[in-house]
């Protein structure tokens, strides 16, 4: 999907060009690919400001966000992690599922995302003052946390919450249509495949597929793809190894798909292999 491209679905644009203006830390929810990291990228550009993304994950430590000192020719040199960097640049820092990050390592934040707007680095000994330009935004997806991994109340009172989801219909369809080139009636199928399956999602309890997975499968559509062959590949494939959910979603893909050209090759492609 290209970064210049955003579909806007309701305020998001607008609240978030307010709480740049008012120097606020943004926090995004919502589920996995309904376009959180293209809204970050693409207010990158309307504001004309850099974006440093940091993906978050277990190992991440402060020093890995902050910086360390290092060993270099005989010379003990400090280099600045992504964090510091972006305060220094006056970026907008992307922190993407924040709450992998270990809550130890988020303490670096603290005096960021309140009054203070201030870096401290304290190996280093040194204190770095945020500019009006910058910006720190994070996100995450609560419908699919893990228990143990959580946000305290303390940490997401510190932000304010921009919540987002999926694009309605018809708004999804134009995003495949500009995205990938597939005609309008096939981003329409490719489209109520998604919601039907995103509705089953109550009872099966799995990730629901995104809009990014939605243009993937336009993309091999506009390739010559047939439209069922493209939802397994993208779509179904990467929801469930369980052979009998596979299949159930396979007729939900099919019956969605009704009047496309669903005649798969010899070799039907589903999650788990290929069967014959």
């Amino acid at each position: 999907m290209r970064r210049d491209f955003y579909q806007v679905s309701g305020r998001e644009v607008d609240l978030f060009r307010q709480a740049y203006a008012q120097r606020v830390p943004v926090m995004l929810t919502g589920p996995t690919g309904c376009g959180k990291t293209r809204l970050v990228e693409y207010m990158g550009g309307v504001l004309n400001r850099p974006v440093v993304t940091i993906s978050c994950h277990d190992d991440l430590t402060s020093s890995d966000l902050v910086g360390r000192y290092t060993v270099s020719g005989g010379d003990v040199v400090w280099h600045d992690g992504p964090l510091t960097r972006a305060v220094k640049e006056g970026a907008i820092c992307y922190m993407d599922e924040v709450v992998e990050a270990r809550h130890d390592s988020l303490a670096v934040l603290h005096s960021l995302t309140d009054h203070r707007r201030t870096l401290f680095l304290d190996r280093a000994g040194a204190v770095v003052e945020a500019p009006d330009a910058f910006m720190l935004v994070c996100s995450y997806n609560p419908a699919y946390r893990s228990s143990l991994k959580e946000l305290k109340p303390s940490f997401r009172q510190r932000f304010v919450t921009v919540a987002m989801t999926y694009l309605p219909a018809e708004l999804e369809v134009q995003v495949l249509v500009s995205e990938s080139g597939v005609d309008r009636a096939a981003a329409q199928r490719l489209v109520k495949c998604a919601s039907s399956i995103r509705n089953a999602d109550d009872v099966l309890h799995f990730e629901p597929p995104s809009t990014r997975v939605l243009v993937t499968a336009a993309k091999l559509v506009a390739a010559g793809a047939s439209e069922l062959e493209a939802a397994e590949v993208s779509i179904l494939a990467p929801l469930s190894n369980d052979g009998a959910i596979t299949e159930g979603l396979r007729e939900l893909a099919a019956a969605s798909l009704l009047g496309a050209n669903t005649t798969a090759p010899d070799r039907r492609v589903i999650a788990g292999g290929v069967k014959s």
